[in-house]
């Protein structure tokens, strides 16, 4: 996407679609003829945003342009997971953050987990209050020690929050091989289905009558100074507001400020008598895993390949591959027979900060990017602080 967000030496040429514009009267006239907004990406952010809109604007004109057949970004490849942070990358945060910093971003993530559930309900979204584990590998026991070490003083400063204590250590009793004895268990942590969540806000846009249009790209954008000349891959057009929800894309609007980061993704067939339940860590939040439908869901390895996958296009590599699947074989299942299923990848949006980029870019173009790989967590919040930029 080439991106002028302030202006042109010249405005967009706009071509002349009098003759023949491949579109009928009524599609124009419904999708097209000067949308009061328009928002740019339909995750979860995206489709926030624009319900926020509807709330504040309800006779408006509003249109969601998405560039994939299905959101683009990881809003349904991510991991399901309804967590804040694992012990450990919450004290990573901790060594460039003050205490209240982290606290706020924590209080952040979880109000907006309770807010997603909120708006769409816990069985529309497959949410299952499961609890969260992080998993220590034997090969680090010093990093186990500095964890546990450390434990009770990040409580303390969760407990204005949560009131209660939110890590406990609990026995290794999921049969994991190659771990410390103990896990660091979270009660406030759960998972949830991506697929159902993202098809229930979709559902509630259509029901706002909120437009979607699928397989259409932005290509351009201008500020006019009163309203937004827009160029997409189908049509030009004008609108009033345009919002930007691209996260892990948006770096040719923001340059380094937000960077690409592929996430690689694995699931298993359904393996008999599985007795793994719940959200779990590895590695500082590197590795992650759950179960789903008798199935273990597997995710990360990023951190083997930082500049490799510091990119915008999907696909796998057989180094992360293979790391994924050495630890379903020796840590996560071992001695049990396994098939993969299918693997996939998501592009997130990451910066030096974990805080999203919220802000105007010009009079009429606002945008909400840069999620930190914590879309589900504060996507809902971020879509709706993103509508109320103007």
């Amino acid at each position: 996407m080439k991106a002028n967000p302030a202006t042109h030496s010249m405005p967009l040429a706009f071509v002349n679609h009098s003759v023949s514009s491949g579109f009928s009267y009524w599609e124009i006239r419904e999708f097209f003829d000067e949308p009061d907004f328009v928002v740019v990406g339909a995750g979860i952010v995206g489709l926030n945003c624009a319900l926020s809109l509807r709330e504040r604007h309800p006779k408006a004109r509003i249109l969601v342009l998405e560039r994939g057949l299905l959101p683009q970004g990881a809003s349904t490849k991510n991991a399901g997971f309804a967590c804040f942070g694992s012990l450990s990358e919450l004290l990573d945060d901790m060594n460039t953050q003050t205490e209240d910093e982290m606290l706020a971003l924590v209080e952040k993530r979880y109000q907006g987990i309770q807010l997603l559930r909120k708006n769409l309900g816990d069985k529309a979204i497959g949410y299952k209050p499961h609890g969260g584990y992080e998993v220590f590998l034997k090969g680090d026991p010093e990093f186990f020690m500095a964890c546990l070490e450390h434990r009770k003083r990040v409580n303390k400063i969760l407990k204005p929050l949560f009131r209660k204590k939110v890590f406990e250590v609990v026995p290794n009793t999921f049969g994991f091989e190659g771990v410390q004895d103990y896990l660091m268990k979270n009660r406030y942590e759960g998972q949830l289905n991506t697929g159902k969540m993202m098809l229930a806000l979709q559902s509630k846009c259509i029901k706002k009558e909120i437009r979607i249009l699928f397989g259409v790209s932005l290509e351009d954008f201008t500020d006019l100074n009163g309203k937004v000349a827009v160029k997409t891959s189908l049509r030009e057009f004008t609108c009033g507001k345009l919002y930007l929800a691209t996260n892990g894309f948006a770096s040719s609007v923001l340059g380094d400020s937000v960077s690409p980061a592929r996430a690689q993704v694995l699931i298993t067939k359904p393996i008999k008598k599985l007795k793994i339940k719940g959200s779990f860590h590895i590695d500082r939040g590197y590795y992650y895993f759950r179960n789903i439908n008798d199935r273990i869901l597997l995710g990360g390895g990023r951190n083997l390949d930082p500049l490799g996958e510091k990119t915008a296009e999907f696909g796998m590599t057989p180094l992360i591959q293979g790391k994924l699947e050495q630890l379903l074989k020796e840590v996560i299942l071992p001695g049990t027979p396994f098939e993969i299923d299918t693997r996939w990848s998501g592009i997130m949006g990451v910066g030096t900060s974990k805080v999203p980029v919220l802000k105007s870019l010009s009079d009429n173009v606002a945008c909400g990017v840069r999620l930190g790989g914590m879309g589900v967590a504060i996507g809902s919040q971020t879509g709706k602080e993103l509508s109320r930029i103007f």
